[in-house]
């Protein structure tokens, strides 16, 4: 089993250090500057609004324009307070020729077809990637449907496992990878 987490299992090489962007640090006005601003926002609109209202023979009372005014400019006050966070960067330099993707589930998903693809030649490879997740996620399976683990009950876990599955969990596992080996191991797990 491996001893990382998630972390650990979508990162591809585990030698390359992880480099985070400092954050940017954003200035932040004075309360004083913030109000003497929406102010003279809120007056100007106001002598605007009342100008063209004058012009249309309208007329409108001063002050139920001003609330009106003031309530806008919170709701717009409010809706760049609860704005989206920027999107997050990428802490690895693979694929740093292609654009950054939004979705980094479908970033690890394309990661882990390239892993797979890549051990139906090397059994190293195998060994060392698909092998301990497969053993983690069975691990956790049969923790959350039978209250076990193939450490804590094997004699259980291998009759819910098959001897297929099981062998080639707690085996070495530096024979080649072959995609109907691995259908069969996943409907195994499915299965529990």
């Amino acid at each position: 089993m491996s001893d990382g987490g998630l972390d650990d299992l979508f990162d591809i090489a585990e030698g390359q250090p992880r480099t985070e962007e400092p954050e940017s640090v954003a200035k932040r006005r004075s309360i004083a500057f913030t109000l003497a601003a929406n102010a003279l926002v809120i007056g100007l609109v106001t002598v605007v609004v009342t100008a063209g209202l004058r012009a249309l023979d309208t007329s409108i009372s001063l002050l139920l324009l001003v609330s009106l005014l003031i309530g806008l400019r919170l709701v717009i006050h409010a809706v760049t307070v609860v704005a989206p966070p920027p999107a997050p960067r990428l802490r690895s330099r693979i694929g740093s020729g292609t654009p950054p993707t939004a979705d980094a589930l479908r970033a690890a998903v394309r990661r882990w077809e390239q892993n797979l693809d890549r051990a139906h030649s090397d059994p190293d490879l195998y060994a060392r990637n698909v092998l301990p997740v497969l053993a983690e996620l069975t691990d956790e399976r049969l923790r959350l449907r039978h209250g076990i683990t193939r450490a804590s009950d094997p004699r259980r876990a291998r009759e819910l496992l098959g001897d297929d599955l099981w062998s080639a969990l707690s085996g070495p596992g530096r024979r080649a990878l072959k995609a109907r080996d691995v259908e069969t191991y996943l409907d195994a797990m499915e299965r529990l």
